[in-house]
């Protein structure tokens, strides 16, 4: 439905072009890079400043208007998806890199900042930001969704890389968290709530992300495997000898087949391990040749090396590009991408089993995953006007995620709830749930902070 027009008019008498209802606009803004339905905001907002966005928040709480986040609409389970109408402010035009502070080895951003920006405001600081999600995701949408991707293995998650925010509440109020020490007993970790919190609890209007210095030496490897249960035991047995490798990528069979078609790579179409390997030019080689060995042990073979920086870019730009690889195995389909984390002891247990479900449910289905910290993701390829199919798929991802709770595991490693895991929440969190809704009641009453996303408030 429309904006109320006292609504839209005080936007529109404030904030001139930067506030539309245009529906090309609006239809950007309600789509993401999930297989959920188009749902499309009734207007949109560009705020410049944290003053903007208090303004923005106290108008929609005055008209009980819902607000909803936008970053670069990279999030695949339908984070920015309007469900409930109302408007979506985009703070892709808050992108000041404030301050970089080289001897603390640490960043204040604005939200809008991507990584890929950060990391060119810092060439030649000798640091850089590791988060690596695949997309050039904004950091404001990355805490909110709680990114992970290639790195985590070694540099962690945005929950371990950001020391500390500037939060617009829903009343209107402007809090901050965390700060630049690198610990703190005081209080409340209320960074590590809103980390993660997609957009339903407040809007990041600052963050401040910790930095890692640059390695000396950097080597990718390639090694393909007669399975992928050797694959996973190679990574299990490198995790477990504590080799710190910066990343391990897992591809199966089909999708190294799906990259070579899309990428233009000349790999082995065979399930395979991407290795990156960070330190010491010493240190990398003696991480290299021990990977190497536990591989060879497992069946590894050609395992070729990419030392250059633009073999390594090209190769990381493949792994990269897997979901459209994917997509391009059945032209006209829609791809389901779902992902679970389970603890690397139970993470051959995890993929076996799903190799088996994937085989009896028929469907197209590639394997890949970050699994130096036990989390895979499945692209379920689809035929969207084919009942059938579209059961199969939603029978399978409830499988996918079923077995990795029973594994210990989570429904989601770093995709996030969104609209797509609500339902499996409960089973992950039981009580722990009941608390959430407390904490979004209490902080957002009016429930109009990104609303249907996470969970439903009871009544």
């Amino acid at each position: 439905m429309p904006l109320p027009d006292t609504f839209a008019r005080a936007l529109a008498d404030r904030f001139g072009k930067r506030f539309s209802a245009a529906e090309a606009v609006r239809a950007h803004h309600g789509h993401d890079e999930s297989h959920f339905s188009d749902a499309l905001p009734d207007g949109v907002v560009w705020p410049h400043s944290t003053a903007e966005v208090v303004e923005i928040v106290n108008l929609c709480r005055e008209h009980r208007v819902p607000l909803i986040p936008f970053g670069v609409g990279s999030s695949l389970e339908g984070h920015i998806l309007a469900t409930h109408g109302g408007l979506s402010i985009d703070l892709s035009e808050m992108k000041q890199v404030v301050a970089i502070h080289d001897e603390d080895m640490d960043a204040v951003v604005q939200p809008g900042v991507t990584r890929k920006t950060l990391n060119a405001a810092l060439h030649g600081s000798g640091l850089f930001f590791p988060i690596d999600p695949g997309a050039d995701a904004s950091l404001g949408g990355m805490a909110s969704t709680r990114a992970s991707g290639t790195n985590a293995v070694r540099y962690g998650t945005m929950r371990e890389n950001v020391l500390g925010l500037e939060v617009v509440l829903a009343d209107g109020r402007v809090i901050r968290t965390g700060g630049r020490s690198r610990k703190s007993s005081a209080g409340y970790d209320l960074t590590r709530l809103f980390v993660g919190s997609e957009g339903t609890l407040g809007i990041i209007t600052e963050l401040t992300v910790r930095l890692h210095p640059l390695p000396e030496a950097v080597s990718s490897a390639t090694c393909a495997f007669p399975d992928v249960a050797s694959a996973v035991r190679t990574v299990i047995q490198t995790i477990q000898l504590g080799v710190p490798v910066a990343r391990i990528e897992l591809l199966d069979a089909l999708t190294v087949q799906a990259v070579n078609r899309y990428s233009k790579t000349t790999l082995r179409e065979s399930p395979m391990l991407f290795f990156e390997f960070h330190g010491s030019p010493t240190g990398v080689e003696e991480q290299a040749h021990t990977v190497q060995d536990i591989a060879r042990d497992n069946g590894g073979q050609d395992f070729e090396w990419a030392t250059r920086p633009e073999d390594r870019t090209r190769l990381w730009q493949a792994r990269h590009d897997v979901l459209f690889a994917s997509l391009n195995l059945l032209p006209g389909c829609r791809g389901i991408s779902t992902d679970v984390c389970v603890p690397i002891s139970r993470l051959a247990e995890a993929i076996a089993g799903t190799q088996q479900d994937i085989a009896q449910s028929g469907l197209i289905a590639p394997i890949v995953g970050h699994v130096g910290d036990g989390n895979f993701h499945v692209v379920i390829l689809t035929t969207p006007d084919d009942p059938a199919q579209v059961h199969a798929s939603e029978e399978l991802g409830r499988r996918i995620v079923e077995r990795a709770l029973a594994l210990d595991g989570t429904c989601t490693g770093e995709h996030g709830i969104g609209i797509g895991k609500r339902d499996f929440l409960l089973a992950e969190h039981g009580e722990g749930v009941a608390v959430m809704q407390s904490l979004k009641a209490a902080l957002d009453p009016l429930n109009m902070m990104n609303p249907g996303k996470i969970f439903a408030l009871p009544g």
